[in-house]
């Protein structure tokens, strides 16, 4: 038995499937003869580390005599309580996991416990998994980037997932090509920090990768998972006026519209950059959908610097929030902060922020309203029994089809 558990981002899930496909090609198949865990971890909250421990724990307590795999995040910052108090066999961090099959080879071999921790993840290198095993689906994830070079005061994952660094751009190319070929109507960048490819001097920028994306023959749609506002170079705006192939949905994280607090939290931008930047990619595409995320409760905010963001918000007048309370992370700046916010604080505002996104989100929708749009449909509603899918402007639509529409592109009228 093989079984993978993947925990946080969609980075992590790329990786996994990848891995897969790894251990496929390495003829460790899922009905062999060995019973293998493999869990990739997370750490981006403290919420996340918990998860992390009690699924380890959980696997370990249900499978004692699997060969259990611990790699991600999480065993990256705490690598010895994964070794020790989890009793896990395989022990890698955000480094060396393409070298996990033959740990496992090794493991079946010798029956002693093996920890490949890179201590110093400024010196990670990019660590290729080759193509990922194609599913089932409309819409397809590749993997372009990982790491950040940020450092904001309140993150972890510069520490755990090491300083940017890019794929080599030939092999990005050539997986988007297979899958479209395979009839993938949707091609989603993603990275730690996906526009912080090229940072490394690999000859070619985000905005250059873009481009010959967007030139391979075929793709119907290229959406970017998250870019921040610093990274919307000229040239990307010249791409958003000349390829329509570019989902008309960015997520730009926002994180507050304090200037104060922005400052605090080591924020590359100000509001006024950002707002601007939003100014420019409105006048070249008056209806896209512009979503953020936010942390409320950053230490020391205050009601009026919380208020800030709140009016801010309404101002860029985004389509959606992703709302997140600060949570303390040891080892970064923000964790030693003076006046931390009190949790009941956090919680009135984060829903205030919910209750603002559920408001933006439906007069942004109501803009649409009668209007048939395009939708990729990718899978039956269980609850209304109606497929459904998202246009390029990242609306869920729904309609009454036959399931041999799954995959196709059809119009849709906003109800």
């Amino acid at each position: 038995m093989l079984k993978f558990i993947s925990l946080g981002c969609k980075v992590n899930s790329y990786e996994s499937n990848a891995l897969k496909e790894l251990f496929l090609k390495n003829g460790i198949k899922e009905d062999g003869e060995y019973d293998i865990v493999v869990i990739n971890t997370c750490s981006v909250t403290a919420v996340a580390d918990q998860k992390s421990r009690q699924i380890i724990r959980r696997e370990r307590r249900n499978a004692p005599n699997a060969i259990l795999c611990v790699m991600g995040c999480y065993s990256q910052k705490n690598a010895e309580y994964v070794k020790k108090e989890c009793s896990a066999d395989i022990v890698v961090g955000t480094s060396n996991r393409n070298k996990i099959v033959d740990f496992i080879k090794e493991f079946i071999k010798d029956k002693k416990q093996i920890v490949a921790i890179d201590e110093d993840p400024r010196k990670f290198k990019y660590e290729s998994f080759g193509t990922v095993a194609i599913p089932n689906s409309t819409r397809a994830y590749v993997k372009i980037e990982d790491g950040c070079n940020n450092f904001c005061s309140y993150c972890t994952i510069p520490y755990t997932r090491g300083v940017a660094r890019s794929r080599d751009k030939d092999e990005v190319i050539n997986e988007i090509s297979t899958l479209v070929e395979h009839g993938f109507k949707e091609i989603v960048l993603t990275g730690i920090h996906t526009a912080h490819y090229g940072l490394d001097n690999k000859g070619c920028s985000f905005s250059e990768l873009v481009e010959e994306i967007c030139n391979i023959p075929g793709l119907y749609r290229l959406r970017i998972s998250s870019i921040e506002e610093s990274e919307i170079d000229d040239k990307f705006l010249e791409l958003l006026a000349k390829y329509p192939c570019i989902a008309q949905h960015l997520h730009m994280p926002l994180q507050s519209g304090s200037k104060t607090v922005l400052k605090r939290m080591c924020r590359k931008y100000n509001v006024e950059d950002y707002i601007n930047k939003v100014n420019k990619i409105t006048k070249i595409l008056p209806n896209i959908s512009i979503t953020t995320d936010v942390i409320v409760g950053f230490p020391g905010e205050t009601e009026e610097e919380f208020q800030e963001t709140y009016d801010f918000i309404k101002k860029v007048n985004f389509a959606e929030l992703h709302v997140f309370p600060f949570s303390a992370r040891e080892g970064t700046k923000a964790y030693s902060m003076p006046d931390q916010v009190k949790p009941e604080v956090k919680a009135a505002r984060v829903d205030k922020l919910i209750k603002l996104s559920e408001e933006l989100h439906k007069n942004y929708v109501n803009r649409f309203k009668g209007q048939e749009l395009e939708v990729i449909l990718e899978e039956r509603n269980k609850t209304t029994g109606l497929l459904s899918g998202f246009t390029s402007n990242y609306i869920k639509l729904e309609a009454d089809l036959p399931d041999e529409y799954i995959g196709k592109i059809h119009k849709i009228k906003v109800r």
